[in-house]
C-alpha cells in the first residue's frame, strides 16, 4: 500500500479526534518512516535538527497511539495502521467509496480525468439539488491527492453571502499561511502565485445564491468574478470544480462546464445493496426512475424503509406508493419527510428545523456537542436518541463524528425554523456553544470559530450580545489576554471586522462598555491606511474610557480595564499624528501615555511610549532628550507577552532614533534584531519599515548601492501590502538617498532625476492620505 491513503486516513482520524490538523513535519514523519527513512534523512528532507524531528516524532506516535486505540511505534507503524484502517472499512480498501454511498459516479469521474489531462483547470458541475454535485466534487477532489484543498462554501441565502475580500483573506491566512493584502488585487496576486506554483485544489460550492437568472453574478458580488479568473486561470497547476444548480454565464471565465445526470438503476440497486435493503423487487425501478435517480431522494428513502419500515421495501411502498408517485420531486419528497417525522418523532422534527440556525461556511461541520447545544429541552437520556432518529432517516450528514445538513435540507429547516417559535432560543443557543468552544485563541481557525456567535445574534438583533463576543476575551497564542476582535486583528483578519464593526456600532448606544470596539477599528482603518478615520474612532474610544473612570463608583476591576484602554488609545494617536508629520500633537500623546503609567500601576506601558516619543523628540531636533529616552528603553525589556510584530515594531523605531542621534553602531544592531523578528515571524511591514532604517545607515556611510537595494526592497514589499504611509515614506527615503548620491559627484544628473521622481510618488501618496505635514517635510527636501 502506497504511503498516500494512510496517511489521509490518519489525518482524518486526527482530525476527528482533535479538531486539528497534523502539521507539516507530522506529514513528513509519517511519510518517511511509511517507507522506513531514519530520522537523520528526516531532518535533512525537512530541513530541521534530527533531535527535533526526533523530538516531534516522539509526540505523534502518542498521539496516534491515543486515537487509534493501540501502542504505535516507529516500528509497527505501518502494521498497526493497515491493520486498523481494514478493520475500519470492514471491506477491501477498493471498495470504501461504494460503502459511503459513493455509487454510479465513474463516468463522471472518467470524464474529469479526461479534461484534467487536456488541461483544464475549472469545471462547472452543474445539477439539479440532491442529485450529488458535492459528493461528486470532493470525492474527485480528494483522489488527485493535492498538496491542499481550499473550500469556498456559499451561503444559501443571498443575503449571507462574505465578501470576497474576506474568502481570500482566509485563504491566504489560514490554509496558505500567506499575509493578505490591503487591497484585494494584491491578495487575489498572491493567490494566483501559490496556485500556479501548487498542486491546489479548490471546491466552490452552492454558487447559485450568488447568481442572477441570467446565470450572472447579481451586483452586490460581482467582485467575486475577479476571484473566478484567477481560479480559472489556464496556468493553475491544481483543478477547480464549482458546484451550481444554475447554469454560470459569465463569459469571461474559463470554464468547462458539466450537466451531472442522475444516478442509473444499477447505481440505485449497489447503494440499496450496501444498506442490507432488498434490490430484488419492481419496486425499486419506479423509485429510481421517480425521482430521476436523485442522489439525496435515494439516501432519505433508504432512510425511511430503514428506520419506519424495518427494511421492508415492499411494505414501504404499499404505505407510501400514492404520496410519492404524486408529485415525485425532491422538494416534495423532503416536505414529506418532514412532515412524517414531526407526526413520528416531534422532538427530532424541532432539532432538524433548529440545526437550520447553524451557517455551515466558515466552519462547514459541526461535532457532536454543537447538536447537543441545540436539545436544552430534552432530557440529556434522550438527546442522543434525537440525533440518531435525524441520522436513521438521513435528514442530516454524518461523517467521523461531524454533522451539518445538506444545502436543501437545510433550506426546508431554516424556512420552519423562521416561522416557528424557536428561532430566538435556537441562535441563542447555538452562539453560546461557539462562545464556550473556544478556550484559547492558537489560530485563524479558532478565531472564526468563535466570530460564529457574532452571526447568530445578529441574526436576531441582539447587538449588545454580538459587541459581547467580539470584546469577549481569551489567552492567545501571544500569551497575551486579549478580546476577539484584537485577536482577529493580530492574526491578520482584518475583513471580518471591517464588514462588520462599522454597522455594528451604529445598532449600539455611545457607552464605555462598547468603547473597545472603537479602539480595535481604529487600529483597523490605521492599518488599511485610512488615517483620520483610525483618528476619529480612537478619539470616540478615548472619550468613553475616560467618560467611565470620572465615575466615583467604578468598580477596581474595571477601572484598570478602562485605564489601559485609555493608555492604548493615547499610544495609537500618537502613532497615528506621527504618520502624518504631525509631531507635536504626537508628542503630546506620547507624553500623556508616560505620565499615565508613572502614576498608575501599568508601567509597562512606558518602555514604548519613550521609544515613540524618543523618535518624535529627534524627528523635532531635541536631540538630548531623545537620546536620555532612548537610553532609558534601551535598558528596559519591553513586556515578554508583547506580539513578536509590535516587538519588532518598537526596536525599529528605537534604531531609526539613533540613525538621526548619529549612533549607527547602536542603530544597526536594533535593526538586525527587528529584521531577525520580523523574517521569521513573517511581518512583512514591520521587516520594510527596518529595511528603511537600514538603509538610512548605508546612506550614512556612502554605501549608497547597498541603500539603494535596501530602499527598492521595502517598497517591493510595501507595494504588495498597500501600507499607504509607509510606502509613501520609503519613497521620500529613497529620494533622499539619490539626493545624497547626488551631492558627492552625480556629474551626469542621473540621481537628481531619481530624487525627483520618487519625491514625486511620496508627495502623490501622502496627498491621497492628506498628509500636509507630509508633503511639507518633502518639499523642503526639494531645493536644489
Amino acid at each position: 500500500m502506497d504511503v498516500d491513503k494512510p496517511l489521509a486516513w490518519i489525518e482524518d482520524l486526527v482530525f476527528a479526534h482533535t479538531d486539528e490538523h497534523l502539521n507539516e513535519l507530522q506529514k513528513v514523519i509519517l511519510q518517511q518512516v511509511w517507507q522506513g527513512q531514519k530520522y537523520f534523512d528526516i531532518a535533512n528532507i525537512y530541513g530541521c535538527t534530527e533531535g527535533h524531528a526526533k523530538d516531534v516524532g516522539s509526540d505523534l506516535w502518542k498521539l496516534l497511539s491515543t486515537v487509534v486505540g493501540e501502542k504505535i511505534t516507529k516500528k509497527n507503524l505501518r502494521f498497526v495502521v493497515t491493520k486498523h484502517m481494514q478493520a475500519s472499512l470492514d471491506l477491501p480498501l477498493s471498495t470504501a467509496d461504494d460503502r459511503l454511498g459513493f455509487v454510479g459516479r465513474h463516468q463522471a469521474m472518467a470524464q474529469l480525468d479526461l479534461w484534467v489531462q487536456q488541461g483544464v483547470t475549472a469545471v462547472a458541475i452543474q445539477g439539479e439539488g440532491g442529485v450529488g454535485k458535492t459528493t461528486l466534487a470532493r470525492q474527485y477532489l480528494q483522489a488527485q491527492q493535492y498538496e491542499l484543498c481550499l473550500e469556498l462554501l456559499m451561503a444559501k441565502e443571498a443575503s449571507g453571502i462574505i465578501s470576497v475580500e474576506r474568502v481570500v483573506e482566509e485563504w491566504l491566512t489560514r490554509d496558505l499561511q500567506d499575509d493578505p493584502g490591503l487591497e484585494l488585487g494584491i491578495s487575489l496576486d498572491r493567490l494566483r502565485r501559490h496556485l500556479r506554483q501548487r498542486r491546489i485544489g479548490v471546491l466552490v460550492d452552492n454558487l447559485e445564491p450568488a447568481l442572477d437568472p441570467q446565470g450572472l453574478l447579481i451586483p452586490e458580488h460581482r467582485r467575486y468574478l475577479e476571484l473566478f479568473r484567477v481560479l480559472t486561470d489556464a496556468h493553475n497547476q491544481g483543478l477547480t470544480l464549482v458546484t451550481s444548480r444554475d447554469r454560470i454565464c459569465e463569459s469571461s471565465l474559463n470554464l468547462q462546464h458539466y450537466r451531472l445526470p442522475g444516478l442509473a438503476l444499477v447505481a440505485w440497486q449497489q447503494f440499496f445493496q450496501l444498506q442490507g435493503l432488498p434490490t430484488e423487487t419492481i419496486v425499486l425501478p419506479q423509485l429510481q426512475r421517480a425521482y430521476g435517480g436523485n442522489a439525496k431522494a435515494m439516501t432519505l428513502l433508504s432512510g425511511a424503509i430503514q428506520s419506519d419500515y424495518s427494511g421492508e421495501l415492499d411494505t414501504f411502498w404499499q404505505d407510501q406508493q400514492q404520496n410519492l408517485l404524486l408529485a415525485a420531486d425532491l422538494q416534495n419528497l423532503i416536505n414529506h419527510q418532514i412532515s412524517r417525522l414531526q407526526s413520528l418523532d416531534p422532538d427530532a422534527y424541532r432539532l432538524f428545523c433548529r440545526l437550520g440556525c447553524y451557517r455551515y461556511q466558515t466552519v462547514a461541520t459541526l461535532p457532536t456537542t454543537g447538536v447537543l447545544a441545540l436539545l436544552w429541552d430534552i432530557p440529556e437520556s434522550e438527546q442522543r436518541a434525537k440525533i440518531a432518529s435525524l441520522q436513521n432517516r438521513s435528514m442530516v450528514e454524518f461523517h467521523k463524528g461531524r454533522y451539518w445538513l445538506h444545502p436543501v435540507m437545510r433550506e426546508a429547516a431554516i424556512a420552519r425554523l423562521r416561522q416557528g417559535s424557536d428561532w430566538e432560543m435556537a441562535n441563542r443557543y447555538a452562539a453560546q456553544y461557539w462562545r464556550e468552544s473556544v478556550q484559547t485563541i492558537t489560530t485563524t481557525q479558532d478565531a472564526l470559530q468563535a466570530l460564529e456567535a457574532f452571526y447568530h445574534y445578529n441574526a436576531i438583533q441582539d447587538y449588545p450580545q454580538s459587541a459581547a463576543v467580539l470584546l469577549q476575551a481569551r489567552d492567545n497564542q501571544w500569551h497575551q489576554y486579549l478580546s476577539l476582535g484584537s485577536s482577529l486583528y493580530r492574526l491578520g483578519l482584518h475583513q471580518p471586522l471591517l464588514e462588520a464593526l462599522p454597522p455594528l456600532i451604529t445598532h449600539l448606544p455611545f457607552d464605555p462598555r462598547f468603547g473597545e470596539l472603537h479602539n480595535i477599528l481604529g487600529d483597523y482603518y490605521w492599518t488599511t491606511g485610512d488615517i483620520h478615520q483610525a483618528i476619529a474612532s480612537q478619539q470616540r474610544s478615548l472619550q468613553l474610557s475616560t467618560q467611565a473612570l470620572a465615575s466615583p463608583d467604578l468598580e477596581a476591576h474595571r477601572q484598570h480595564h478602562f485605564q489601559i484602554q485609555a493608555l492604548d488609545s493615547q499610544l495609537s494617536l500618537g502613532l497615528y499624528y506621527l504618520d502624518l508629520w504631525d509631531l507635536d500633537t504626537s508628542a503630546a500623546f506620547f507624553q500623556q501615555v508616560i505620565e499615565s503609567a508613572t502614576q498608575t500601576v501599568h508601567h509597562r506601558w512606558m518602555p514604548k511610549a519613550s521609544i515613540c516619543l524618543a523618535l518624535v523628540y529627534s524627528h523635532m531636533g531635541k536631540a538630548q532628550a531623545a537620546r536620555q529616552l532612548a537610553t532609558q528603553a534601551l535598558g528596559e525589556q519591553l513586556p515578554e507577552t508583547e506580539q513578536a510584530a509590535r516587538l519588532a515594531y518598537f526596536l525599529q523605531l528605537l534604531g531609526q532614533t539613533y540613525v538621526y542621534l548619529g549612533d549607527l553602531s547602536q542603530a544597526g544592531m536594533l535593526f538586525d534584531q527587528a529584521l531577525t523578528v520580523a523574517e521569521t515571524s513573517h511581518y512583512p511591514q514591520v521587516q520594510a519599515r527596518t529595511l528603511l532604517g537600514r538603509a538610512a545607515i548605508h546612506r550614512h556611510q556612502g554605501h549608497f548601492a547597498n541603500a539603494v537595494v535596501d530602499h527598492k526592497q521595502a517598497i517591493s514589499l510595501l507595494k504588495q501590502l498597500q501600507a499607504t504611509c509607509d510606502l509613501a515614506e520609503a519613497h521620500f527615503q529613497l529620494g533622499l538617498t539619490y539626493q545624497a548620491m547626488h551631492q558627492t559627484g552625480d556629474t551626469q544628473g542621473v540621481a537628481f532625476g531619481h530624487r525627483d521622481r520618487h519625491f514625486r510618488q511620496a508627495i502623490q501618496l501622502f496627498t491621497a492620505m492628506n498628509a500636509p505635514f507630509q508633503i511639507q517635510r518633502v518639499l523642503a527636501n526639494t531645493a536644489d
